[in-house]
């Protein structure tokens, strides 16, 4: 449903295009102006030169322009509509000439004349007049006197006039159809190319930020994940088996612990827990038990134990207070309204009891006498059948007490039995008021002596019924919708209107005469104790004991007090004389005290927990996951394999899922099985999930889902900084949007300059970090001269300074090119330092090629060029070579050359790339560059 602001603009809209008619260049005109306010278009206008409002209007005015938007939409009906207009308003014109009277006083004294007859004879002179009127006229209209012919015009034009009427209507009707295909198929799509194609060169590259994007500013939110390869593959894993244990692997920030999240929320039961590295494998187990059994009973509905962490007496005293609060609320509701029902109440049921109290005093005394007489019987052994009947029933009695259909009948009679019950003795009540001939000679009389005032009342009455009812409706109708920057519900609005008919509706029937002297009954306190008491038994259909506690329950309760608490118990016995002076006795004390399971028997524990609540589950068509995430966080891989190990025991539990989120090195252990390579996941896993970075589609898919305002180009730029990880993507689609509030530039040459300076001066910083932990001589020191120049540049980076910056970083990502060999450095460089400058080298090289990619102008342009030189042009190729830097700086800059060589850049960078930037007015350095 369409908010209320949109509804009310597409009704004036259709008003306005009724009004206009058959004036298709009104119509056009108010089309371009709503096709402009569309949020999506007006967010393009004033973002670039030349591309405004009125510049947009006044192109789309041009006559090509106009004949080419209306050409989209047919307006044959609007056409014909408005040349039969044109027509039967031609013929009226005529018609009016050649009268001299006026035919609009013709018409209103016509009119005149049978209201008077209608108002003064009625109706059947009316019908008998209109035939004599019409018989005259005709013979007046025939003849060929100036008054038949003034008669005959005024006539002819007063029915023109009502017929233009009638297509006038059916002009706007059309003028209203075509006026919304004309926005909808015309001025919209093709205000949408002209501002497009006015833009210019990416009008997709523009990034304009609106409104709060929750999607961006929670990455971990649960509503905006997206399907991909890793799910599918483990969802097919998952139902091609009955059990086992799978490991995830992938690298860190990938969304592993997000497949376990979902794939854990999927299942019909399923525990997460964390493996954090300080984690021995017996409190870990320690750990998944208690949240097992806590899990479980949540899942089940009942709150797990607490500790006592109060003593005794404390913890009862807070007990109390919590009941005395609770029984105080309910008492501030409960005794008034048992008083005011009593008060309402009590002549009624004094009035009944004093009618019907004797006999059924009688009543009771007469089959108790009965009951009395047949128990003497049987007792003195004068009627052997009862006898026998009686010793039957007894012993049918007390077999029945363990059995369970007893109670059940009982129960099911309960709840089917009453419901009716109430119903009826609600009819009843109500019923009664159709019985009661006292209250029928009440109305009776009231409308014989003031029969206006009693149907006025029952008038107002039932409008007031009317009014209350359709206001309740409203009230729980749900529905909301939005009225500008507020979200207006309904319910809010009509709870205080449906209250305020309710009462006053009340305060009518008591304070009006005529409904008084009816509410006034004696039986009516009667009557209302009868639908309370239907109610009430209504109510207590519903009522269900409260079912015993289940016995997988109790034993999740006694195993989170084993393992949370040490429980001890000590019992003593004294005995002794009874004398006073000599005494002569013994005292016996016991102490007993709870032992914590040890691990063993703590994974016993544990599988048959785990066995009896998959029986349970699986029962109920229910899967069973225990997932177990950040083992890739125990340190090395030869920790995490000793910890598999450790927790082996549990693993292999039959109907339960296992999910393990490991280290990549761990899952290359494992699919290197059979070889001459063996480890512990060879015994410890069944199979491995590997979650791969995203694909470019795949990132698109994500950021789509989150932003509407990232478009293809930002989302190329987010996934090349990123390589494909959805951590990194998110940080970095984020980060692309504070760029932009920084830089208030809306442009992405601009945004991508910014973010990929701003993260090689945080990438730089961090290797002079660990290239200050080295040993350095005289000959050396130069390498970190020139990351203190890049980082001093990279620090406070300005337009003024941009080229100096830039050529520093081509200087430093030459240093392993084949002409560059000279400034490879001296050979007194130890490894470890040449690996660290050779990495920052090629991060460098890999900033310098997205800078010249993202930060030059036409990248649709020479973004379809490259993709023609071959697989090298592909934007993926930009997020694999940030891949290949995690692995080593040696592989991944012949990528970054294949790159460069596609995008038609030079292999050796240069800063003419960069030559065509405009001139610049330093204001902070007052200087023009």
């Amino acid at each position: 449903m369409l908010p209320l602001q949109d509804q009310l603009e597409t009704w004036a809209a259709q008003a306005e295009d009724f009004i206009d008619g058959g004036d298709k260049d009104l119509i056009y005109d108010r089309c371009v102006k709503a096709s402009l306010e569309r949020p999506e278009t007006e967010r393009l206008l004033g973002k670039r030169a030349g591309v405004d409002r009125e510049s947009v209007y006044l192109r789309m005015q041009w006559p090509r322009q106009r004949h080419y938007t209306m050409s989209r939409c047919l307006s044959s009906r609007l056409d014909v509509a408005a040349e039969k207009l044109q027509e039967i308003h031609d013929k009226h014109t005529t018609a009016d000439r050649r009268t001299d009277w006026n035919w609009r006083a013709v018409c209103f004294l016509i009119t005149l004349a049978a209201l008077s007859i209608l108002f003064f004879g009625g109706m059947l002179a009316l019908l008998i007049a209109l035939p004599i009127a019409t018989i005259v006229m005709a013979v007046l209209c025939a003849r060929d006197s100036p008054t038949g012919t003034n008669l005959r015009y005024a006539l002819a034009a007063a029915g023109l006039a009502i017929s233009w009427l009638v297509q006038r209507a059916e002009v706007g009707v059309c003028a209203m159809r075509w006026g919304q295909e004309l926005q909808a198929n015309g001025t919209g799509p093709v205000v949408d190319e002209l501002v497009r194609h006015m833009l210019g060169d990416d009008p997709d590259s523009l990034f304009i930020p609106e409104g709060y994007e929750l999607g961006m500013r929670a990455p971990r939110s649960p509503g905006f994940v997206v399907e991909n390869t890793a799910r599918r593959q483990l969802e097919r894993k998952l139902s091609h088996i009955e059990d086992g244990t799978i490991a995830v692997c992938g690298p860190r920030g990938a969304g592993k612990t997000t497949l376990l999240e979902q794939t854990v929320e999927k299942a019909g039961f399923g525990v997460i827990v964390q493996a954090p590295a300080t984690y021995t494998p017996y409190d870990f187990l320690l750990s998944l038990s208690v949240k097992l059994c806590e899990k479980y009973m949540l899942h089940k509905g009942y709150q797990p134990p607490e500790p006592t962490q109060l003593s005794p007496v404390r913890k009862l005293l807070r007990k109390l207070k919590v009941q005395i609060k609770r029984l105080g609320l309910w008492s501030t509701f409960a005794v008034p309204a048992a008083v005011l029902l009593v008060l309402g109440l009590s002549a009624s049921v004094r009035t009944l009891y004093a009618q019907y109290a004797e006999s059924v005093t009688d009543f009771a005394r007469t089959h108790a006498a009965l009951i009395r007489d047949e128990a003497a019987g049987v007792w003195q052994g004068h009627t052997i059948i009862a006898s026998v009947t009686v010793t039957v029933a007894g012993i049918a009695w007390w077999r029945a007490r363990h059995a369970a259909w007893l109670p059940r009948t009982l129960g099911r009679l309960w709840m089917r039995g009453s419901r009716p019950l109430g119903r009826l003795v609600i009819w009843l009540s109500v019923a009664s008021v159709l019985l009661d001939k006292q209250l029928h000679q009440q109305v009776r009389y009231l409308y014989q002596t003031e029969q206006q005032a009693s149907a006025t009342t029952a008038v107002f009455v039932a409008a007031l019924l009317f009014a209350w009812w359709v206001t309740r409706q409203l009230r729980d109708s749900e529905v909301e919708f939005g009225l500008g920057p507020w979200n207006v519900s309904l319910e809010k609005i009509f709870r205080p209107i449906a209250a305020g008919c309710g009462i006053y509706l009340c305060l009518y029937l008591i304070g009006n005469p005529q409904t008084h002297a009816l509410l006034s009954d004696p039986e009516n306190p009667l009557r209302i104790a009868g639908i309370i008491t239907g109610v009430l038994l209504m109510k207590a259909a519903s009522w269900r004991p409260e079912p015993e506690e289940p016995e997988l329950i109790s034993q999740c309760r006694k195993h989170l007090y084993r393992l949370q608490t040490i429980q001890q118990s000590t019992h003593g016995l004294t005995t002794g004389g009874a004398a006073q002076i000599l005494t002569l006795g013994a005292n016996h004390t016991t102490s007993i005290s709870t032992v914590p399971p040890n691990y063993p028997e703590l994974v016993e524990e544990f599988r048959d927990l785990l066995k009896a609540i998959a029986a349970q589950e699986v029962g109920q068509l229910r899967t069973i996951v225990i997932a177990i995430d950040e083992v890739d966080r125990l340190g090395t891989s030869a920790q995490a394999l000793a910890f598999l190990s450790e927790i082996k025991a549990i693993l292999g539990v039959p109907d339960v899922y296992y999910l393990i989120s490991v280290a990549e090195d761990v899952g290359a252990a494992f699919v290197r099985r059979g070889l001459p390579h063996r480890d512990v996941t060879d015994s410890s896993l069944d199979d491995i999930i590997h979650v791969q970075p995203n694909t470019l589609k795949e990132s698109l898919a994500v950021l789509a889902k989150r932003s509407q305002t990232l478009k293809e180009p930002h989302v190329m730029l987010a996934h090349a900084l990123s390589g494909g990880v959805v951590r990194d993507l998110l940080r970095y689609g984020l980060q692309i949007r504070e760029i932009q509030e920084k830089t208030q530039s809306h442009e992405l040459t601009d945004i991508s300059r910014s973010l990929v300076l701003e993260e090689l001066a945080e990438t730089f910083a961090g290797f002079r970090t660990l290239l200050s932990q080295q040993q350095w001589t005289p000959h050396t020191s130069e390498i970190l001269a020139q990351f203190r120049t890049i980082c001093g540049y990279l620090r406070d980076p300005c337009r003024c300074t941009e080229a100096e910056v830039l050529h520093a970083l081509e200087q430093f990502a030459a240093r392993l090119t084949p002409s560059a060999d000279e400034a490879a450095g001296p050979q007194e460089l130890t490894d470890d330092i040449r690996q660290l400058v050779d990495e920052a080298s090629a991060y460098a090289y890999f900033s310098v090629t997205l800078l010249d990619i993202f930060s030059t102008a036409g990248l649709e342009r020479r973004m379809q060029l490259a993709v023609q030189h071959g697989p090298d042009g592909d934007p993926e190729r930009l997020a694999e070579a940030r891949q290949e830097l995690g692995i080593s700086p040696y592989s991944a800059r012949p990528l970054i050359e294949s790159i460069r060589k596609a995008w038609s850049l030079p292999l050796t960078v240069t800063t003419s790339s960069f030559s065509s930037s405009p001139v610049v007015n330093c204001v902070r350095h007052n200087r023009m560059v």
